[in-house]
């Protein structure tokens, strides 16, 4: 059934308006809000609009909005599980995904028999009187429900909900799903821009990512900075993986590195790369003195960060590790290095080098933190108390450096 030309007018102007959104690159609140405030001035009588929306990153699996009338809309998160939870494996949307339907419609008026789905049996009670559900896939299959049913399938489900007392008519569902193709553009546009953002954040880290995606990605692309290198590796953890069931190595692991990347994004720092028990972080937060009073701000913050973990794991009856920390600062370059169809976005430089090989002294010095007479130098005045703990030739460095400890008085 086509929409009259009285209805085409208004239906149009959401079309356009959504395609123009959609090609600004605008939010998912900002064209969900403004979706729902068009429908109800073509006169459709909405009370209620949900969308849920799957999503690619680590913390979670889907996204949610909610528009109620005369109240606006609110976002929400919806955490990765194993196990889907019982609201939504009670919700119209779980079976419209995972019951190979096209759509659900619910006249919630005149409804003596309570719904097999609590959420309508709770909007009834608050004056409810019609819902309509479906789903725009972006699978090639065009279905809402992927084979097998079990993952949730890449696209959109949502459902409008009304208080009308007869509801919704013909002509007010015919217009919603004339404009539903538009609106999944729009929101696929939006969704797949954040998870590129989302992705390039976690596997690239914060600046690198940043760097990427606004075009820095042709292989040599590299630029000259003056910046403080942190190399972080956990002490004795070698040992302890050898008697350690797989699963718990991947958990301490996680755990401790977890507590090393919270210290270095507090402090304005970078991760760099992840290497096997350890990572590589740069402090460029401004001039190198800045950079070198962040880097060593951190160090007491890692101390005490640890000492809680450690604590924490003892008190679980788990093994725990200590860490090594080398900071050395000086010029590197950071970009893209590798061949023409893989690459990584890294520092390369004499900084670099030197910064393992002061991370090489630690066993030989009996000190799991060592300083670079450079970051000492660059920091002054700061607020550790760095101890020198001798001059060193350190391979392939022509002359010798002075190293420092940080003084930390015991109780």
């Amino acid at each position: 059934m086509k929409p009259s030309d009285t209805l085409a007018a208004p239906m149009n102007s959401l079309i356009d308006w959504l395609v123009a959104k959609g090609l600004e690159g605008a939010g998912q609140e900002e064209l969900l809000d403004g979706f729902c405030t068009r429908l109800v001035d073509m006169g459709i009588p909405l009370m209620r609009f949900h969308a849920a929306q799957s999503t690619l990153h680590p913390l979670y699996g889907g996204t949610g909005y909610s528009w109620y009338k005369n109240r606006g809309g609110e976002s929400e998160k919806f955490e990765n599980t194993d196990t889907p939870s019982e609201i939504w494996q009670r919700s119209p949307l779980y079976a419209l995904l995972h019951e190979d339907l096209d759509e659900i419609r619910a006249k919630l008026v005149d409804q003596n028999d309570p719904s097999r789905f609590p959420l309508l049996n709770d909007l009834r009670e608050n004056g409810a009187t019609d819902y309509y559900a479906t789903g725009i896939s972006y699978d090639r299959s065009g279905h809402v429900r992927p084979e097998g049913g079990q993952k949730v399938s890449d696209g959109v489900l949502m459902s409008w909900t009304s208080d009308a007392p007869n509801g919704f008519e013909d002509h007010d569902l015919t217009q919603i799903n004339a404009v539903l193709p538009h609106l999944g553009l729009a929101l696929k546009s939006d969704k797949n821009q954040n998870m590129a953002k989302d992705l390039m954040r976690i596997y690239l880290g914060r600046d690198a990512g940043r760097r990427v995606l606004s075009g820095e990605i042709r292989r040599g692309s590299l630029q000259q900075i003056d910046a403080v290198i942190w190399n972080f590796d956990l002490e004795g953890f070698t040992n302890l993986s050898e008697d350690l069931p797989g699963h718990e190595i991947i958990d301490m692991l996680n755990d401790y590195l977890a507590v090393a990347v919270g210290v270095v994004h507090d402090n304005g720092g970078n991760i760099l790369k992840f290497m096997g028990d350890g990572l590589m972080a740069m402090f460029d937060v401004g001039e190198i003195d800045a950079d070198a009073r962040a880097a060593l701000g951190a160090v007491p913050q890692l101390q005490t960060r640890m000492d809680d973990l450690n604590a924490q794991r003892r008190a679980d009856g788990l093994p725990v590790a200590n860490f090594t920390l080398a900071l050395h600062s000086g010029e590197i370059l950071y970009g893209n290095i590798g061949s023409k169809t893989r690459l990584d976005f890294t520092v390369i430089g004499p900084a670099v080098n030197q910064a393992a090989r002061i991370a090489g002294m630690h066993r030989s010095l009996g000190q799991r933190i060592l300083i670079s007479d450079d970051v000492a130098r660059a920091a002054q005045p700061c607020a550790q108390d760095l101890i020198s703990v001798g001059r060193y030739m350190l391979r392939g460095v022509h002359e010798p450096k002075e190293l420092f400890t940080v003084y930390t008085p015991t109780d």
